[in-house]
Protein backbone atom coordinates (compact mmCIF):
# COMPACT_ATOMS: atom_id res chain seq x y z
CA UNK A 1 0.00 0.00 0.00
CA UNK A 2 1.31 3.40 -0.89
CA UNK A 3 2.28 5.81 1.88
CA UNK A 4 -0.05 8.61 2.78
CA UNK A 5 1.88 11.89 2.63
CA UNK A 6 -0.12 13.79 5.18
CA UNK A 7 3.07 15.05 6.79
CA UNK A 8 4.07 16.75 3.58
CA UNK A 9 0.83 18.70 3.64
CA UNK A 10 1.46 19.95 7.16
CA UNK A 11 5.07 20.59 6.34
CA UNK A 12 4.15 22.59 3.27
CA UNK A 13 1.63 24.52 5.30
CA UNK A 14 4.23 25.31 7.96
CA UNK A 15 6.63 26.46 5.26
CA UNK A 16 3.94 28.72 3.83
CA UNK A 17 3.35 30.19 7.27
CA UNK A 18 7.12 30.66 7.78
CA UNK A 19 7.40 32.40 4.46
CA UNK A 20 4.53 34.71 5.40
CA UNK A 21 6.28 35.54 8.65
CA UNK A 22 9.52 36.22 6.76
CA UNK A 23 7.66 38.46 4.34
CA UNK A 24 6.21 40.36 7.24
CA UNK A 25 9.66 40.82 8.77
CA UNK A 26 11.07 42.02 5.44
CA UNK A 27 8.30 44.58 5.15
CA UNK A 28 9.00 45.72 8.71
CA UNK A 29 12.67 46.07 7.83
CA UNK A 30 11.74 48.05 4.74
CA UNK A 31 9.62 50.34 6.89
CA UNK A 32 12.46 50.82 9.38
CA UNK A 33 14.88 51.62 6.54
CA UNK A 34 12.38 54.09 5.17
CA UNK A 35 12.08 55.77 8.56
CA UNK A 36 15.86 55.84 9.05
CA UNK A 37 16.32 57.32 5.61
CA UNK A 38 13.80 60.05 6.43
CA UNK A 39 15.55 60.90 9.69
CA UNK A 40 19.03 61.37 8.21
CA UNK A 41 20.73 64.78 8.38
CA UNK A 42 19.92 67.41 5.78
CA UNK A 43 22.08 67.09 2.71
CA UNK A 44 24.26 70.16 2.04
CA UNK A 45 22.96 70.29 -1.53
CA UNK A 46 19.30 70.70 -0.43
CA UNK A 47 17.93 74.19 -0.65
CA UNK A 48 16.18 74.10 2.72
CA UNK A 49 15.17 71.80 5.56
CA UNK A 50 11.58 71.76 4.32
CA UNK A 51 12.59 70.83 0.79
CA UNK A 52 14.94 68.19 2.12
CA UNK A 53 12.15 66.64 4.23
CA UNK A 54 9.75 66.61 1.29
CA UNK A 55 12.31 64.90 -0.95
CA UNK A 56 13.11 62.29 1.67
CA UNK A 57 9.46 61.56 2.37
CA UNK A 58 8.65 61.18 -1.32
CA UNK A 59 11.53 58.72 -1.68
CA UNK A 60 10.45 56.83 1.43
CA UNK A 61 6.87 56.50 0.17
CA UNK A 62 8.04 55.17 -3.17
CA UNK A 63 10.33 52.61 -1.48
CA UNK A 64 7.68 51.51 1.04
CA UNK A 65 4.97 51.22 -1.59
CA UNK A 66 7.12 49.23 -3.97
CA UNK A 67 8.30 46.92 -1.20
CA UNK A 68 4.75 46.39 0.08
CA UNK A 69 3.42 45.55 -3.38
CA UNK A 70 6.37 43.32 -4.05
CA UNK A 71 5.97 41.39 -0.81
CA UNK A 72 2.23 41.19 -1.21
CA UNK A 73 2.47 39.86 -4.73
CA UNK A 74 5.29 37.48 -3.96
CA UNK A 75 4.04 36.02 -0.67
CA UNK A 76 0.39 36.08 -1.57
CA UNK A 77 0.95 34.25 -4.88
CA UNK A 78 3.39 31.82 -3.33
CA UNK A 79 0.97 31.04 -0.54
CA UNK A 80 -1.86 30.34 -2.98
CA UNK A 81 0.43 28.28 -5.19
CA UNK A 82 1.57 26.17 -2.22
CA UNK A 83 -2.00 25.75 -1.08
CA UNK A 84 -3.02 24.54 -4.55
CA UNK A 85 -0.16 22.08 -4.52
CA UNK A 86 -1.27 20.77 -1.15
CA UNK A 87 -4.83 20.39 -2.41
CA UNK A 88 -3.57 18.48 -5.42
CA UNK A 89 -1.61 16.15 -3.14
CA UNK A 90 -4.68 15.61 -0.97
CA UNK A 91 -6.74 14.79 -4.05
CA UNK A 92 -4.06 12.39 -5.14
CA UNK A 93 -4.09 10.69 -1.77
CA UNK A 94 -7.86 10.61 -1.79
CA UNK A 95 -7.88 8.89 -5.19
CA UNK A 96 -5.42 6.37 -3.89
CA UNK A 97 -7.76 5.69 -1.01
CA UNK A 98 -10.57 5.02 -3.47
CA UNK A 99 -8.37 2.57 -5.22
CA UNK A 100 -7.80 0.83 -1.92
CA UNK A 101 -11.48 0.06 -1.62
CA UNK A 102 -11.11 -2.12 -4.66
CA UNK A 103 -8.22 -4.09 -3.12
CA UNK A 104 -8.39 -7.07 -0.79
CA UNK A 105 -8.05 -4.92 2.34
CA UNK A 106 -10.72 -5.11 4.90
CA UNK A 107 -13.57 -2.74 4.22
CA UNK A 108 -13.51 -1.43 7.74
CA UNK A 109 -9.88 -0.40 7.58
CA UNK A 110 -10.45 1.22 4.24
CA UNK A 111 -13.42 3.02 5.62
CA UNK A 112 -11.38 4.32 8.52
CA UNK A 113 -8.56 5.27 6.27
CA UNK A 114 -10.92 7.07 3.93
CA UNK A 115 -12.54 8.83 6.77
CA UNK A 116 -9.17 9.83 8.17
CA UNK A 117 -8.06 10.97 4.76
CA UNK A 118 -11.25 12.91 4.35
CA UNK A 119 -10.79 14.60 7.72
CA UNK A 120 -7.19 15.31 6.92
CA UNK A 121 -8.17 16.71 3.59
CA UNK A 122 -10.81 18.93 5.09
CA UNK A 123 -8.46 20.07 7.82
CA UNK A 124 -5.74 20.69 5.28
CA UNK A 125 -8.15 22.62 3.08
CA UNK A 126 -9.18 24.76 6.04
CA UNK A 127 -5.53 25.27 6.96
CA UNK A 128 -4.64 26.13 3.39
CA UNK A 129 -7.60 28.46 3.15
CA UNK A 130 -6.76 30.05 6.47
CA UNK A 131 -3.12 30.24 5.54
CA UNK A 132 -3.91 31.84 2.21
CA UNK A 133 -6.26 34.30 3.79
CA UNK A 134 -3.75 34.96 6.57
CA UNK A 135 -1.02 35.47 4.06
CA UNK A 136 -3.16 37.85 2.06
CA UNK A 137 -4.27 39.71 5.20
CA UNK A 138 -0.71 39.80 6.46
CA UNK A 139 0.48 41.22 3.15
CA UNK A 140 -2.37 43.70 3.08
CA UNK A 141 -1.76 44.70 6.70
CA UNK A 142 1.94 44.99 6.00
CA UNK A 143 1.26 47.13 2.96
CA UNK A 144 -1.24 49.28 4.85
CA UNK A 145 1.18 49.54 7.77
CA UNK A 146 3.98 50.53 5.42
CA UNK A 147 1.84 53.18 3.74
CA UNK A 148 0.57 54.45 7.09
CA UNK A 149 4.12 54.54 8.42
CA UNK A 150 5.19 56.40 5.30
CA UNK A 151 2.31 58.85 5.72
CA UNK A 152 3.28 59.39 9.35
CA UNK A 153 6.86 59.88 8.22
CA UNK A 154 5.66 62.48 5.72
CA UNK A 155 3.73 64.27 8.45
CA UNK A 156 6.70 64.08 10.82
CA UNK A 157 9.09 65.33 8.14
CA UNK A 158 6.73 68.19 7.26
CA UNK A 159 6.40 69.12 10.92
CA UNK A 160 10.17 68.86 11.34
CA UNK A 161 10.67 71.07 8.27
CA UNK A 162 8.22 73.65 9.59
CA UNK A 163 9.94 73.66 12.98
CA UNK A 164 13.33 73.95 11.27
CA UNK A 165 12.13 76.86 9.14
CA UNK A 166 10.50 78.53 12.10
CA UNK A 167 13.64 78.01 14.17
CA UNK A 168 15.77 79.41 11.34
CA UNK A 169 13.49 82.45 11.06
CA UNK A 170 13.58 82.99 14.82
CA UNK A 171 17.36 82.64 14.79
CA UNK A 172 17.63 85.08 11.89
CA UNK A 173 15.43 87.60 13.68
CA UNK A 174 17.44 87.20 16.87
CA UNK A 175 20.67 87.59 14.92
CA UNK A 176 19.32 90.71 13.24
CA UNK A 177 18.27 92.23 16.57
CA UNK A 178 21.65 91.31 18.05
CA UNK A 179 23.46 92.82 15.07
CA UNK A 180 21.43 96.02 15.32
CA UNK A 181 22.05 96.25 19.05
CA UNK A 182 25.75 95.60 18.52
CA UNK A 183 25.94 98.23 15.78
CA UNK A 184 24.07 100.72 17.94
CA UNK A 185 26.34 100.01 20.89
CA UNK A 186 29.43 100.33 18.69
CA UNK A 187 28.14 103.63 17.29
CA UNK A 188 27.38 104.93 20.76
CA UNK A 189 30.78 103.81 22.01
CA UNK A 190 32.49 105.46 19.04
CA UNK A 191 30.54 108.67 19.66
CA UNK A 192 31.46 108.48 23.35
CA UNK A 193 35.11 107.91 22.48
CA UNK A 194 35.04 110.77 19.97
CA UNK A 195 33.40 113.09 22.51
CA UNK A 196 35.83 111.96 25.19
CA UNK A 197 38.82 112.66 22.94
CA UNK A 198 37.37 116.06 21.97
CA UNK A 199 36.76 116.91 25.65
CA UNK A 200 40.31 115.79 26.39
CA UNK A 201 41.75 118.16 23.80
CA UNK A 202 39.71 121.07 25.18
CA UNK A 203 40.75 120.18 28.72
CA UNK A 204 44.39 120.08 27.69
CA UNK A 205 44.11 123.55 26.17
CA UNK A 206 42.31 125.30 29.01
CA UNK A 207 43.42 123.39 32.09
CA UNK A 208 47.22 123.31 32.10
CA UNK A 209 47.73 124.32 35.72
CA UNK A 210 49.11 121.22 37.41
CA UNK A 211 52.26 120.50 35.44
CA UNK A 212 55.22 119.25 37.45
CA UNK A 213 57.20 117.69 34.63
CA UNK A 214 56.43 116.20 31.24
CA UNK A 215 55.75 112.69 32.51
CA UNK A 216 54.13 113.83 35.75
CA UNK A 217 51.96 116.16 33.72
CA UNK A 218 50.73 113.29 31.55
CA UNK A 219 49.86 111.16 34.58
CA UNK A 220 48.03 114.01 36.33
CA UNK A 221 46.12 114.91 33.21
CA UNK A 222 45.07 111.30 32.64
CA UNK A 223 43.78 110.98 36.20
CA UNK A 224 41.87 114.25 35.99
CA UNK A 225 40.29 113.33 32.66
CA UNK A 226 39.55 109.73 33.60
CA UNK A 227 37.68 110.95 36.69
CA UNK A 228 35.41 113.01 34.45
CA UNK A 229 34.62 110.18 32.02
CA UNK A 230 31.70 107.84 32.63
CA UNK A 231 32.76 104.53 34.13
CA UNK A 232 32.90 101.57 31.79
CA UNK A 233 35.02 99.58 29.42
CA UNK A 234 35.75 102.62 27.28
CA UNK A 235 37.55 104.40 30.12
CA UNK A 236 40.67 102.32 29.61
CA UNK A 237 40.60 103.01 25.90
CA UNK A 238 40.15 106.74 26.38
CA UNK A 239 42.90 106.86 29.01
CA UNK A 240 45.29 105.25 26.55
CA UNK A 241 44.28 107.78 23.91
CA UNK A 242 44.77 110.61 26.38
CA UNK A 243 48.22 109.38 27.38
CA UNK A 244 49.28 109.14 23.77
CA UNK A 245 47.76 112.52 22.97
CA UNK A 246 49.44 114.30 25.87
CA UNK A 247 52.74 112.60 25.15
CA UNK A 248 52.57 113.77 21.56
CA UNK A 249 51.65 117.32 22.55
CA UNK A 250 54.25 117.62 25.29
CA UNK A 251 56.98 116.39 22.98
CA UNK A 252 55.96 118.73 20.16
CA UNK A 253 56.07 122.49 19.75
CA UNK A 254 52.61 122.62 21.35
CA UNK A 255 54.20 121.68 24.66
CA UNK A 256 54.79 125.44 25.02
CA UNK A 257 51.17 125.67 26.19
CA UNK A 258 52.11 123.58 29.23
CA UNK A 259 54.96 125.86 30.29
CA UNK A 260 53.09 128.28 32.56
CA UNK A 261 53.89 126.46 35.80
CA UNK A 262 57.08 125.94 37.78
CA UNK A 263 58.33 122.41 37.09
CA UNK A 264 60.55 122.20 40.16
CA UNK A 265 63.51 124.17 38.85
CA UNK A 266 62.23 127.40 40.38
CA UNK A 267 61.48 128.74 36.90
CA UNK A 268 58.40 128.97 34.75
CA UNK A 269 57.73 130.63 31.44
CA UNK A 270 56.17 133.58 33.24
CA UNK A 271 59.17 134.22 35.46
CA UNK A 272 61.56 133.93 32.52
CA UNK A 273 59.47 136.31 30.40
CA UNK A 274 59.42 138.85 33.23
CA UNK A 275 63.19 138.46 33.66
CA UNK A 276 63.77 139.16 29.96
CA UNK A 277 61.38 142.12 30.11
CA UNK A 278 63.41 143.54 32.97
CA UNK A 279 66.65 143.11 31.00
CA UNK A 280 65.04 144.86 28.06
CA UNK A 281 63.91 147.79 30.21
CA UNK A 282 67.31 147.95 31.94
CA UNK A 283 69.05 148.28 28.60
CA UNK A 284 66.81 151.21 27.67
CA UNK A 285 67.42 152.86 31.05
CA UNK A 286 71.15 152.33 30.70
CA UNK A 287 71.12 154.06 27.31
CA UNK A 288 69.22 156.98 28.78
CA UNK A 289 71.52 157.24 31.79
CA UNK A 290 74.73 157.12 29.76
CA UNK A 291 73.80 159.99 27.48
CA UNK A 292 73.14 163.57 28.39
CA UNK A 293 70.10 164.87 26.60
CA UNK A 294 67.43 167.50 26.82
CA UNK A 295 64.63 165.77 24.96
CA UNK A 296 63.91 162.03 24.72
CA UNK A 297 62.03 160.60 21.81
CA UNK A 298 61.34 156.87 21.62
CA UNK A 299 59.87 154.97 18.72
CA UNK A 300 59.21 151.47 17.52
CA UNK A 301 58.09 148.44 19.50
CA UNK A 302 59.41 145.07 20.47
CA UNK A 303 58.24 141.71 19.13
CA UNK A 304 55.00 140.26 20.43
CA UNK A 305 55.77 137.62 23.02
CA UNK A 306 53.50 135.03 21.44
CA UNK A 307 55.62 135.25 18.27
CA UNK A 308 58.87 135.01 20.22
CA UNK A 309 57.71 131.92 22.07
CA UNK A 310 56.32 130.33 18.91
CA UNK A 311 59.65 130.66 17.14
CA UNK A 312 61.40 129.33 20.24
CA UNK A 313 59.04 126.33 20.47
CA UNK A 314 59.36 125.29 16.84
CA UNK A 315 63.14 125.78 16.68
CA UNK A 316 63.82 123.98 19.96
CA UNK A 317 61.61 120.95 19.39
CA UNK A 318 62.78 120.40 15.81
CA UNK A 319 66.48 121.07 16.28
CA UNK A 320 68.19 118.22 14.36
CA UNK A 321 71.22 118.33 16.67
CA UNK A 322 69.55 118.72 20.07
CA UNK A 323 65.76 118.58 20.02
CA UNK A 324 64.18 119.36 23.42
CA UNK A 325 60.65 119.59 24.77
CA UNK A 326 59.45 123.06 25.72
CA UNK A 327 56.87 122.21 28.38
CA UNK A 328 59.47 122.72 31.10
CA UNK A 329 62.01 125.44 31.74
CA UNK A 330 65.64 125.25 32.88
CA UNK A 331 68.80 127.35 32.51
CA UNK A 332 69.78 125.91 29.12
CA UNK A 333 66.33 126.52 27.63
CA UNK A 334 66.23 129.99 29.15
CA UNK A 335 69.49 130.78 27.38
CA UNK A 336 67.99 129.63 24.07
CA UNK A 337 64.88 131.76 24.64
CA UNK A 338 66.93 134.86 25.51
CA UNK A 339 69.06 134.41 22.43
CA UNK A 340 65.98 134.23 20.20
CA UNK A 341 64.42 137.24 21.93
CA UNK A 342 67.46 139.43 21.29
CA UNK A 343 67.71 138.21 17.72
CA UNK A 344 64.14 139.39 17.25
CA UNK A 345 64.52 142.68 19.13
CA UNK A 346 67.10 145.42 18.76
CA UNK A 347 67.52 148.74 20.63
CA UNK A 348 69.36 151.55 18.92
CA UNK A 349 69.97 155.14 19.94
CA UNK A 350 71.32 158.35 18.52
CA UNK A 351 71.59 161.96 19.63
CA UNK A 352 71.01 165.11 17.70
CA UNK A 353 71.73 168.68 18.68
CA UNK A 354 69.28 171.29 17.52
CA UNK A 355 69.27 175.03 17.81
CA UNK A 356 65.76 176.29 18.28
CA UNK A 357 64.00 179.50 18.95
CA UNK A 358 61.93 179.35 22.06
CA UNK A 359 59.17 181.87 22.71
CA UNK A 360 58.36 182.53 26.35
CA UNK A 361 55.53 184.65 27.68
CA UNK A 362 55.78 186.81 30.79
CA UNK A 363 53.65 189.39 32.58
CA UNK A 364 55.17 192.85 32.68
CA UNK A 365 53.38 193.62 35.90
CA UNK A 366 50.82 195.83 34.26
CA UNK A 367 48.59 193.09 32.90
CA UNK A 368 50.43 192.86 29.65
CA UNK A 369 51.78 189.64 28.21
CA UNK A 370 55.28 189.98 26.89
CA UNK A 371 56.71 187.43 24.48
CA UNK A 372 60.41 186.84 24.43
CA UNK A 373 62.28 184.89 21.80
CA UNK A 374 65.30 182.97 22.92
CA UNK A 375 67.65 180.80 20.87
CA UNK A 376 68.54 177.61 22.65
CA UNK A 377 70.54 174.53 21.76
CA UNK A 378 68.98 171.24 22.74
CA UNK A 379 70.25 167.68 22.57
CA UNK A 380 67.70 165.12 21.43
CA UNK A 381 68.07 161.49 22.37
CA UNK A 382 66.31 159.15 19.96
CA UNK A 383 65.84 155.57 21.13
CA UNK A 384 64.43 153.23 18.53
CA UNK A 385 63.24 149.71 19.11
CA UNK A 386 62.93 147.44 16.09
CA UNK A 387 61.82 143.85 15.89
CA UNK A 388 61.47 140.98 13.47
CA UNK A 389 58.28 139.11 12.91
CA UNK A 390 57.81 135.36 13.28
CA UNK A 391 57.78 134.97 9.49
CA UNK A 392 61.06 136.85 9.19
CA UNK A 393 62.62 134.60 11.83
CA UNK A 394 61.35 131.52 10.00
CA UNK A 395 63.24 132.73 6.94
CA UNK A 396 66.33 133.55 8.99
CA UNK A 397 66.38 130.10 10.60
CA UNK A 398 65.56 128.35 7.32
CA UNK A 399 62.37 126.68 8.55
CA UNK A 400 61.00 124.02 6.21
CA UNK A 401 57.35 123.69 5.19
CA UNK A 402 56.41 121.57 8.23
CA UNK A 403 58.07 123.98 10.66
CA UNK A 404 56.30 126.94 9.08
CA UNK A 405 53.01 125.08 9.34
CA UNK A 406 53.61 124.48 13.06
CA UNK A 407 54.52 128.13 13.53
CA UNK A 408 51.30 129.31 11.89
CA UNK A 409 49.23 126.89 13.95
CA UNK A 410 50.76 128.14 17.20
CA UNK A 411 49.87 131.71 16.24
CA UNK A 412 46.33 130.83 15.21
CA UNK A 413 43.63 133.08 16.61
CA UNK A 414 42.06 130.00 18.19
CA UNK A 415 45.07 129.72 20.54
CA UNK A 416 44.82 133.23 21.93
CA UNK A 417 43.46 132.03 25.27
CA UNK A 418 46.29 129.52 25.55
CA UNK A 419 48.90 132.24 25.15
CA UNK A 420 47.15 134.22 27.87
CA UNK A 421 47.62 131.25 30.21
CA UNK A 422 51.30 130.88 29.28
CA UNK A 423 52.24 134.57 29.46
CA UNK A 424 49.94 135.85 32.15
CA UNK A 425 49.03 132.77 34.19
CA UNK A 426 45.43 133.84 34.02
CA UNK A 427 43.20 132.25 36.61
CA UNK A 428 39.80 133.16 38.00
CA UNK A 429 41.19 135.66 40.51
CA UNK A 430 41.14 139.45 40.12
CA UNK A 431 44.91 139.55 39.50
CA UNK A 432 44.55 138.35 35.92
CA UNK A 433 44.83 141.82 34.50
CA UNK A 434 47.90 142.44 36.67
CA UNK A 435 49.65 139.45 35.15
CA UNK A 436 48.84 140.71 31.66
CA UNK A 437 50.12 144.22 32.47
CA UNK A 438 53.36 142.95 34.00
CA UNK A 439 54.09 140.96 30.88
CA UNK A 440 54.16 144.21 28.90
CA UNK A 441 56.80 145.99 30.96
CA UNK A 442 59.37 147.62 28.70
CA UNK A 443 57.01 148.21 25.77
CA UNK A 444 57.90 151.60 24.25
CA UNK A 445 55.72 153.92 22.21
CA UNK A 446 52.44 152.14 22.86
CA UNK A 447 51.87 151.18 19.23
CA UNK A 448 50.37 147.72 20.03
CA UNK A 449 47.79 149.39 22.26
CA UNK A 450 46.69 152.51 20.40
CA UNK A 451 46.68 150.70 17.05
CA UNK A 452 44.59 147.90 18.61
CA UNK A 453 42.16 150.54 19.84
CA UNK A 454 41.78 151.86 16.32
CA UNK A 455 44.02 154.94 16.12
CA UNK A 456 46.10 155.40 12.97
CA UNK A 457 48.89 157.28 14.73
CA UNK A 458 50.24 157.79 18.19
CA UNK A 459 48.01 159.26 20.90
CA UNK A 460 48.45 159.49 24.65
CA UNK A 461 47.99 155.80 25.24
CA UNK A 462 47.74 155.09 29.00
CA UNK A 463 43.99 154.37 28.78
CA UNK A 464 44.49 152.35 25.59
CA UNK A 465 46.98 150.22 27.51
CA UNK A 466 44.55 149.51 30.36
CA UNK A 467 41.80 148.70 27.87
CA UNK A 468 44.10 146.36 25.92
CA UNK A 469 45.01 144.44 29.10
CA UNK A 470 41.34 144.17 30.03
CA UNK A 471 40.52 142.85 26.57
CA UNK A 472 43.22 140.19 26.85
CA UNK A 473 41.38 138.88 29.90
CA UNK A 474 37.95 139.05 28.28
CA UNK A 475 36.79 141.71 30.75
CA UNK A 476 35.55 144.13 28.10
CA UNK A 477 33.25 141.58 26.49
CA UNK A 478 32.01 140.60 29.95
CA UNK A 479 31.29 144.22 30.89
CA UNK A 480 33.74 144.17 33.81
CA UNK A 481 36.03 146.95 32.55
CA UNK A 482 35.16 149.56 29.90
CA UNK A 483 37.03 150.13 26.68
CA UNK A 484 38.19 153.72 27.03
CA UNK A 485 40.82 155.95 25.46
CA UNK A 486 40.11 159.01 27.61
CA UNK A 487 40.73 158.84 31.35
CA UNK A 488 37.69 161.00 32.14
CA UNK A 489 35.43 158.52 30.37
CA UNK A 490 36.87 155.69 32.43
CA UNK A 491 36.16 157.52 35.69
CA UNK A 492 32.59 158.27 34.64
CA UNK A 493 31.94 154.61 33.73
CA UNK A 494 32.88 153.36 37.22
CA UNK A 495 31.15 156.23 39.04
CA UNK A 496 27.92 155.67 37.11
CA UNK A 497 27.84 152.09 38.39
CA UNK A 498 28.71 152.96 41.99
CA UNK A 499 32.06 151.17 41.64
CA UNK A 500 34.34 153.98 42.78
CA UNK A 501 36.73 154.72 45.67
CA UNK A 502 38.34 158.09 46.29
CA UNK A 503 42.10 158.55 46.37
CA UNK A 504 42.40 158.30 50.16
CA UNK A 505 41.27 154.67 50.22
CA UNK A 506 43.53 151.65 50.31
CA UNK A 507 43.05 149.69 47.10
CA UNK A 508 43.65 146.03 46.24
CA UNK A 509 45.34 144.35 43.31
CA UNK A 510 43.41 144.56 40.06
CA UNK A 511 41.74 147.91 40.72
CA UNK A 512 42.07 150.63 38.07
CA UNK A 513 43.90 153.71 39.37
CA UNK A 514 43.26 157.25 38.07
CA UNK A 515 45.52 160.30 38.61
CA UNK A 516 44.95 164.05 38.58
CA UNK A 517 48.40 165.57 38.08
CA UNK A 518 49.47 168.70 39.87
CA UNK A 519 51.67 170.22 37.20
CA UNK A 520 51.01 173.95 37.01
CA UNK A 521 53.56 174.43 34.25
CA UNK A 522 52.65 171.24 32.34
CA UNK A 523 49.95 170.24 29.94
CA UNK A 524 48.23 168.02 32.55
CA UNK A 525 47.85 170.48 35.36
CA UNK A 526 47.02 172.13 37.61
CA UNK A 527 44.67 169.75 39.45
CA UNK A 528 41.13 170.26 38.32
CA UNK A 529 39.32 167.13 39.53
CA UNK A 530 39.59 165.50 36.13
CA UNK A 531 41.74 162.47 35.47
CA UNK A 532 44.95 162.93 33.47
CA UNK A 533 46.41 159.44 33.69
CA UNK A 534 45.42 155.85 34.46
CA UNK A 535 47.00 152.51 35.29
CA UNK A 536 46.50 149.18 37.04
CA UNK A 537 47.10 148.45 40.75
CA UNK A 538 49.68 145.65 40.99
CA UNK A 539 49.79 145.28 44.78
CA UNK A 540 49.68 147.16 48.07
CA UNK A 541 52.52 146.64 50.54
CA UNK A 542 53.96 148.59 53.48
CA UNK A 543 51.79 151.62 52.94
CA UNK A 544 52.56 151.86 49.24
CA UNK A 545 50.53 151.34 46.10
CA UNK A 546 52.45 149.62 43.30
CA UNK A 547 51.14 150.14 39.80
CA UNK A 548 51.71 149.09 36.19
CA UNK A 549 51.23 152.06 33.86
CA UNK A 550 51.34 152.54 30.13
CA UNK A 551 52.67 155.80 28.64
CA UNK A 552 54.81 156.46 31.67
CA UNK A 553 57.76 158.14 29.96
CA UNK A 554 56.28 156.68 26.75
CA UNK A 555 56.75 153.10 27.96
CA UNK A 556 55.14 150.46 30.16
CA UNK A 557 56.67 150.51 33.62
CA UNK A 558 55.94 149.98 37.30
CA UNK A 559 55.57 152.90 39.68
CA UNK A 560 54.88 153.30 43.39
CA UNK A 561 53.02 155.85 45.49
CA UNK A 562 52.16 156.30 49.11
CA UNK A 563 48.64 155.28 49.99
CA UNK A 564 46.49 158.42 49.83
CA UNK A 565 48.98 160.32 47.66
CA UNK A 566 47.35 163.62 46.74
CA UNK A 567 47.65 163.11 42.99
CA UNK A 568 45.65 159.87 43.15
CA UNK A 569 42.13 160.85 42.09
CA UNK A 570 40.56 157.50 42.93
CA UNK A 571 40.05 153.89 41.94
CA UNK A 572 37.65 152.06 39.69
CA UNK A 573 36.42 148.80 41.20
CA UNK A 574 35.90 146.12 38.52
CA UNK A 575 33.23 143.56 39.41
CA UNK A 576 35.47 140.53 38.91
Amino acid sequence: MADIKTRDVVKGTVKALDRSAVATERMKSATVRTKDAAEQSVNGNEVSAQEYGANRVESAVEIATAEGVHQFNKRGKNGIRDAKRNVEKVKENYNKLKDLKKTNKPKKAASKTAKAAKNTTQQTAKTVKATGKGTVKTAQAAGKGTVKTAQNTVKTAKATGKVAVKTAQTTAKAAKVTAQATAKAAKAAAAAAKAAVKATIVAIKVAVKAIVAAVKLAIAAVKAIAAAIAAGGWVAVVVIIVICLIALIVGSCFGIFFSSEDTGSGQSMQTVVQEINTEYQTQIETTKNNITYDVLEMSGSRAVWAEVLSVYAVKTTTDPDNAQEVATMDDSKKAILKDIFWQMNAISSRTETKTETVITETDDGHGNIVQTETTVTRTYLYITVTHKTADEMATQFGFNADQKKQLNELLSEDNKSLWAAVLYGISTSDTQIVSVALSQIGEVGGQPYWSWYGFGSRVEWCACFVSWCANECGYIDDGIIPKYAGCVNGVDWFKDRGQWLDGSAEPVAGMIIFFDWDSPDGTSGPQDGLSDHTGIVQKVENGKVYTVEGNSGDSVRTREYAIGHYEILGYGIPAY
